[in-house]
């Protein structure tokens, strides 16, 4: 991973660190940088996870803040957990998630925040299927998949998530300095890290709550790289892991 390339003016401070994971995804990441919401309180940190087609100097055009350029793919996990420690590392009280395929509506950040900020929440978990949530495009079949594992983990969690799978959220970053959430083990490098932190967040009983938001499914381009059973898998697992204690 080389170091973090930063446009950022030295007399700026935001609050958010808004962390993009993208992996090619040129001619998408531009889309979602140019949506960023005009609020000095957002900064954008883009994760170049190996791409191959020119995402990193997209995302520099298009004003990131920071890019991280990793060489060799790490997952979408590792990608993920070097941006919200380049936030930490950075002074940003509080880390966020977009995709980086133009799926979520990266102005929804001010309303979510603002939620966070009025309800004295920790955690603010953004949900398509709530009341005022929405879904633009085909699903594909994945709207049953998604609300399936969403009562699963509501089980396994011991609190109703509406909308487990969905990338968009905000949160405080001190709930990483928790000794109880270890974010750097090697089995969280792919599409486990999102669950674990949220089931951490749940069961460590900090303040969470569901925002709803619109998540967009875009036709031609596609709108997703997971693949089959393996990745489900990888989503499912930390909350049965974590409830069963074999993982920590």
């Amino acid at each position: 991973m080389s170091a973090p390339e930063s446009s950022e003016p030295t007399d700026r401070q935001p609050l958010v660190a808004v962390v993009i994971p993208a992996l090619n995804e040129a001619g998408k990441i531009g889309r979602v940088l140019d949506k960023m919401p005009k609020d000095g309180r957002f900064e954008a940190i883009v994760v170049d996870d190996g791409s191959t087609d020119g995402t990193g100097d997209e995302a520099r055009a298009h004003g990131a803040a920071v890019v991280i350029r990793r060489e060799v793919r790490g997952g979408v996990g590792a990608a993920i957990r070097d941006g919200w420690l380049c936030g930490i590392e950075r002074g940003r009280p509080y880390l966020a998630l977009l995709s980086g395929d133009d799926q979520h509506v990266p102005s929804e950040l001010l309303s979510a925040f603002a939620a966070l900020e009025a309800n004295k929440a920790d955690y603010v978990q953004g949900s398509r299927w709530m009341a005022g949530g929405a879904v633009v495009g085909k699903t594909g079949g994945r709207a049953l998949g998604t609300r399936v594992y969403s009562a699963a983990f509501s089980l396994l969690s011991g609190r109703r998530v509406t909308d487990a799978t969905n990338g968009f959220r905000i949160f405080r970053s001190s709930i990483l300095a928790s000794p109880r959430i270890q974010i750097k083990q090697p089995w969280l490098d792919s599409y486990d890290l999102e669950p674990y932190v949220l089931y951490k967040a749940i069961r460590g009983g900090y303040v969470v709550i569901e925002h709803p938001v619109t998540v967009v499914y875009h036709d031609v381009e596609g709108y997703t790289k997971m693949r089959g059973i393996r990745d489900w898998w990888r989503l499912f697992r930390p909350a049965l892991l974590l409830r069963t204690g074999i993982k920590r």
